[in-house]
This record gives C-alpha cells, structure tokens and sequence, in this order.
C-alpha cells in the first residue's frame, strides 16, 4: 500500500473573511444568565404591608434608595436596620452627603399617620427634601367618589 503526497505548499482551502460570530453568541447567553439569576438577588427584601395607590408609576433609578418603617416603628435602610437617632449619619453615608438625593419612603399600612409624619419631618431636618412615598399600584377606583 503505497500513497503519493503532493509535493509544494499550496493550500487547498480557500481564505474566508467572515466573522465566527459563535463565540459571541456564547458570551451574550452567559451575560444574560448572569443577569437572570442577579436581578433578583438586587432587589430589596424587607416584607412589608403597602398600601394600595392609584397613582401613575414613574420611572425608578437604577440603585433606589428605601426606607422602610415597619409596623413596630423599626427602621430599615436597604435591609439594614437602623436606629431613628443615627438616620441621618447613615443617609449621609449611602448618599455621600447629597441632600437632592430622592429617597423613597415605605410604610406599613397599619402604621398611624402621625408617625410617618414624624418620620418625614426628620427626613426634613436632615436636608433631605426630596422624598417619594411607596405604594403597591392598584387599578382600583379613584380615591374620589362622588356623592
């Protein structure tokens, strides 16, 4: 069994310039698996009882900052709970001082009206004027009835 080798250095396959776009299809399934199993993790997990609003949603930030007061008046910043006395140090910390930061306010409903006031009063004292209450959106009837 004898075979016969060409001799010389020609290639047989002609050049391609085509891009190999199956290494970039991989690398963008494995972002966005990534981020499908991150999303979740990013998310603020304080339960909470909202209230219902009718109000039209607007857009959040990308890291929104919430403060949660509870229905036993705990505080929690993010899912860190605080003490009322060092609110505004840790507001300074998370904002870096930014008093046009929006912060948006959560409250159990169960909580009286008095003390979310007193809440947002000392948001007030602190510089921090530019606060957005949170409520579970509800396609429920206005708020207004008519007689």
């Amino acid at each position: 069994m004898a075979s016969r080798f060409k001799r010389g250095f020609e290639d047989d396959f002609p050049e391609t310039h085509e891009i190999n776009v199956t290494p970039l299809i991989d690398i963008m399934l494995v972002l966005l698996i990534t981020f499908i199993v991150a999303a979740p993790l990013a998310t603020v997990d304080v339960a909470v009882d909202l209230p219902a609003s009718t109000a039209t949603a607007t857009e959040r930030p990308d890291k929104p900052l919430y403060l949660t007061l509870k229905d036993d008046l705990t505080l929690t910043l993010g899912n860190e709970t605080i003490d009322k006395a060092r609110l505004a140090i840790k507001l300074d910390e998370l904002t870096k001082s930014d008093k046009q930061a929006r912060i948006f306010l959560r409250a159990d409903k169960s909580v009286a009206y008095g003390d979310l006031m007193e809440l947002m009063n000392e948001l007030r004292a602190g510089g921090y004027l530019k606060i957005a209450l949170v409520g579970i959106e509800n396609a429920a009837a206005p708020l207004t009835q008519e007689p």
